[in-house]
């Protein structure tokens, strides 16, 4: 498809607009308006979200039968997300991620769950 096409008359703009909606999730231009988001599809992102759970009920599993020397595992770090950030340029300004933030209120646990 030769995109000149769209200034000789020959194709219409709706017919670009079209090609331009649907282009793959891998495309160039995907990636240049989400970045590395657009690699990541619902399942990847599903995927992270389970290894994140499984790690968080080990850790918990583990603070429960931990040794009584108060010797508490370190909580687990999520899985990193596209667009979530740089988690070291955070922790250097002294900021705690939020998935890091060990002060979960009910109602967050309730919407998680719910």
């Amino acid at each position: 498809m030769d995109l000149l096409d769209w200034h000789r008359g020959k194709l219409s703009s709706r017919r670009v607009l079209v090609l331009i909606k649907h282009l793959p999730r891998d495309s160039a231009l995907q990636r240049e308006l989400h970045g590395e988001a657009a690699e990541w599809s619902v399942t990847d992102h599903l995927l992270a979200a389970a290894v994140d759970h499984l790690a968080a009920a080990n850790w918990m599993f583990q603070c429960v039968n931990a040794s009584e020397d108060g010797d508490q595992p370190e909580p687990p770090k999520p899985v990193p997300r596209p667009g979530g950030g740089d988690e070291e340029a955070e922790e250097r300004d002294g900021e705690t991620p939020e998935a890091e933030n060990p002060g979960v209120s009910p109602a967050q646990l309730a919407r998680f769950f719910g």
